[in-house]
Protein backbone atom coordinates (compact mmCIF):
# COMPACT_ATOMS: atom_id res chain seq x y z
CA UNK A 1 0.00 0.00 0.00
CA UNK A 2 1.35 3.40 -0.99
CA UNK A 3 1.29 6.02 1.78
CA UNK A 4 1.29 9.71 0.89
CA UNK A 5 1.26 12.76 3.07
CA UNK A 6 -1.00 15.60 1.95
CA UNK A 7 1.85 17.73 0.60
CA UNK A 8 3.18 14.88 -1.54
CA UNK A 9 -0.34 14.10 -2.76
CA UNK A 10 -0.88 17.73 -3.82
CA UNK A 11 2.42 17.75 -5.66
CA UNK A 12 2.37 14.31 -7.32
CA UNK A 13 -1.24 13.09 -7.27
CA UNK A 14 -1.55 12.70 -11.04
CA UNK A 15 1.60 10.53 -11.09
CA UNK A 16 0.24 8.27 -8.35
CA UNK A 17 -3.24 8.06 -9.90
CA UNK A 18 -1.73 6.96 -13.21
CA UNK A 19 -0.16 3.96 -11.45
CA UNK A 20 -3.18 3.22 -9.23
CA UNK A 21 -4.66 -0.27 -9.41
CA UNK A 22 -7.50 -1.91 -7.54
CA UNK A 23 -4.98 -4.26 -5.90
CA UNK A 24 -2.77 -1.55 -4.39
CA UNK A 25 -4.64 1.38 -2.83
CA UNK A 26 -3.13 4.72 -1.83
CA UNK A 27 -3.34 5.70 1.82
CA UNK A 28 -3.54 9.47 2.31
CA UNK A 29 -2.05 10.62 5.63
CA UNK A 30 -2.03 13.83 7.63
CA UNK A 31 1.01 14.00 9.92
CA UNK A 32 1.52 10.24 9.35
CA UNK A 33 -2.04 9.46 10.51
CA UNK A 34 -4.20 7.81 7.83
CA UNK A 35 -7.23 9.91 6.89
CA UNK A 36 -8.36 8.45 3.55
CA UNK A 37 -7.87 5.50 1.24
CA UNK A 38 -7.96 5.87 -2.54
CA UNK A 39 -8.71 2.63 -4.37
CA UNK A 40 -8.60 1.92 -8.08
CA UNK A 41 -11.64 0.81 -10.04
CA UNK A 42 -11.80 -2.12 -12.40
CA UNK A 43 -10.78 -0.96 -15.82
CA UNK A 44 -13.11 -1.39 -18.74
CA UNK A 45 -12.24 -3.99 -21.30
CA UNK A 46 -10.19 -2.63 -24.17
CA UNK A 47 -11.16 -5.44 -26.53
CA UNK A 48 -12.62 -4.30 -29.82
CA UNK A 49 -16.22 -5.32 -30.33
CA UNK A 50 -17.17 -7.27 -33.41
CA UNK A 51 -19.05 -5.25 -36.02
CA UNK A 52 -22.61 -6.45 -36.44
CA UNK A 53 -22.74 -8.25 -33.11
CA UNK A 54 -26.33 -7.06 -32.42
CA UNK A 55 -27.54 -7.35 -36.02
CA UNK A 56 -31.20 -8.31 -36.06
CA UNK A 57 -31.75 -7.52 -32.36
CA UNK A 58 -33.49 -4.22 -33.10
CA UNK A 59 -34.86 -2.25 -36.02
CA UNK A 60 -34.30 1.46 -36.65
CA UNK A 61 -37.66 2.86 -37.79
CA UNK A 62 -37.88 4.69 -41.12
CA UNK A 63 -38.92 7.94 -39.40
CA UNK A 64 -35.94 7.89 -37.00
CA UNK A 65 -34.34 11.02 -38.48
CA UNK A 66 -37.61 12.93 -38.97
CA UNK A 67 -38.07 16.12 -36.88
CA UNK A 68 -39.60 15.58 -33.44
CA UNK A 69 -43.15 16.78 -32.74
CA UNK A 70 -43.44 20.26 -31.19
CA UNK A 71 -44.73 18.94 -27.83
CA UNK A 72 -41.72 16.61 -27.50
CA UNK A 73 -39.28 19.41 -28.39
CA UNK A 74 -40.97 21.61 -25.78
CA UNK A 75 -40.49 18.88 -23.15
CA UNK A 76 -36.76 18.68 -23.93
CA UNK A 77 -36.41 22.46 -23.84
CA UNK A 78 -38.27 22.80 -20.53
CA UNK A 79 -41.44 24.51 -21.78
Amino acid sequence: MIQLNIHDAKTNLSKYLKDLTEDEPILLCKRNVPIAKIIGLKSKSTKNRMIGLAKGDFVVPDDFFDPLPDEMLAAFEGY
